[in-house]
């Protein structure tokens, strides 16, 4: 059964899954492109985070921070060990993207590693819908990025 919390950062294994995530993304993006955020960098009020859990076990997390109007972005989505390479990543882009859609975000955009360590990521959000576009927010071109956008539709 799929459960999601927002917020949550307490929770201990939210807290060492967000931890890997962050040292990891660090050590894998050339000084100046890494953009992932830290724990404190999450919750800011501008975005909003959740965990999912799957018969009470992390599967992973996702957030949105919001850009403009009706323009949201992905960050730090991880899906945990024990759930990688077994489709849960589409899950909780699918849960992400059902949140937006509640938020009455129309496009979800998202900037990723261009390194081969971040292929899973980028096969992730193809399979998603998500397509290549230009930067966005405060993001200038750069060789180690990719930036992703989708357009969504609200119900």
């Amino acid at each position: 059964m799929l459960k999601s919390i927002e917020g949550n950062f307490d929770d201990p294994e939210v807290h060492k899954l967000l931890t890997k995530h962050f040292v990891e993304l660090r050590a894998a993006s050339p000084e100046g492109s890494a953009h992932v955020l830290d724990i404190t960098g999450l919750k800011v009020p501008s975005i909003k985070f959740w965990s999912l859990y799957n018969n009470d076990q992390l599967m992973g997390c996702g957030a949105l921070k919001f850009l403009d109007e009706g323009h949201g972005e992905f960050k730090s989505i991880r899906i945990h060990d024990n759930f990688r390479k077994k489709g849960h990543g589409v899950i909780v882009i699918n849960h992400l993207i059902s949140e937006a859609k509640k938020l009455d975000i129309k496009r979800l955009s998202i900037e990723t590693g261009a390194g081969n360590f971040f292929i899973p990521a980028r096969k992730l959000f193809k399979s998603c819908g998500f397509e290549p576009c230009e930067p966005f927010a405060h993001y200038k071109e750069d060789v180690n990025s990719v930036y992703l956008t989708k357009l969504i539709a609200t119900d």
